[in-house]
């Protein structure tokens, strides 16, 4: 409600309208409110912040599978999130060709299910790359067999263990392949008017290149749609930063690999005598044959040992462990 004036104020302004000091089209001017249309048929149940750390979380499984996918098809993986979106499912399942690689999965403990679509070129590439062949899409789409749909459920399984530790600092979730479908409508996991977020991810198997659609359903979501926010991702990522940064030092260490020799002794020989050695000549060392040997790790002396043989070959019996203290 406006707010009434008092008389000295009517008084006030009367005399200002007469002596020209206020316009009366100053008073009429009222601001201009601006209506923003709401669609109640696409309820905006997914701020851009949410579909911000969606794809956040999915980069990190990006790098995931990129660095882990080259083990099984032994090709050059690279994966790039491409971009996220907020759409019905009715838009994104009407969408899909056929046929179509749809892989279901279990996101427990939360509700529902969540969709992961890999074109069908990517799905025939891996195929071809896991029985032998180089990897090179069919040059006309056709159904998948039953021998080729079991290849590709062993990766499905792999894609979907890998959204564990992305998810880490949301929740903790323990996927689970349900199946896989090759007909879009066999995948009616949710209402077609119910509102989905769709991440978009473009991979590249060798020369192949195709997109990976996740769709993840706001009912499965729904209940930590107040945790996927940057700011709480970020500050519980730098929680477990420290210690998981530890482990993965500690984990990098113990795979370093060094060398290790042991120095059976050591002479001093001239240049001459150098340059004359022939076959069968013996050098003198500054050991006894009982004496143990410096066993090096890297350049330091970490063990003693006496020489010996094993298995057909030369070998040391490790005696005194040589400790900094």
């Amino acid at each position: 409600m406006a707010d009434v004036l008092s008389q000295n104020e009517i008084d006030a302004l009367l005399k200002q309208l007469s002596s020209g000091e206020l316009d009366a089209d100053d008073i009429k001017d009222e601001p201009t409110v601006k209506i923003k249309d709401y669609d109640f048929a696409r309820p905006a149940k997914f701020s851009k912040e949410h579909l911000r750390t969606l794809e956040i979380i999915f980069e990190h499984f990006g790098r995931l599978v990129s660095s882990n996918f080259p083990a099984y098809l032994r090709k050059n993986v690279q994966v790039d999130v491409m971009n996220s979106e907020a759409v019905t499912y009715s838009e994104f399942s009407n969408a899909l060709s056929n046929p179509v690689l749809l892989g279901i999965v279990n996101f427990a403990p939360l509700n529902g299910n969540v969709i992961i679509e890999l074109a069908s070129n990517l799905g025939f590439a891996i195929i071809d790359r896991m029985l032998g062949g180089l990897g090179d899409p069919l040059e006309k789409s056709r159904e998948f067999s039953e021998i080729e749909l079991s290849v590709l459920e062993r990766i499905f399984t792999i894609l979907v263990d890998l959204l564990r530790e992305p998810w880490k600092n949301v929740v903790e979730i323990h996927p689970r392949l349900e199946r896989i479908e090759t007909n879009s409508q066999f995948a009616q996991i949710i209402s077609p008017s119910e509102m989905i977020a769709i991440v978009t991810i473009s991979v590249a198997i060798g020369n192949v290149e195709g997109l990976m659609n996740v769709c993840l359903p706001f009912m499965t979501l729904e209940d930590i749609m107040d945790k996927l926010n940057t700011k709480y991702w970020f500050s519980t990522m730098q929680e477990k930063d420290e210690e998981s940064y530890d482990e993965f030092i500690e984990m990098a260490i113990n795979k370093a690999q060094i060398p290790i020799k042991a120095l059976l002794g050591k002479s001093t020989v001239s240049v001459m005598d150098f340059i004359n050695l022939q076959v069968g000549d013996i050098i003198k060392l500054d050991t006894m044959v009982d004496d143990e040997l410096d066993v090096y790790v890297g350049n330091i002396v970490k063990f003693k040992a006496l020489p010996g043989s094993g298995a057909d070959t030369y070998a040391v019996k490790v005696t005194e462990i040589i400790r900094e203290e």
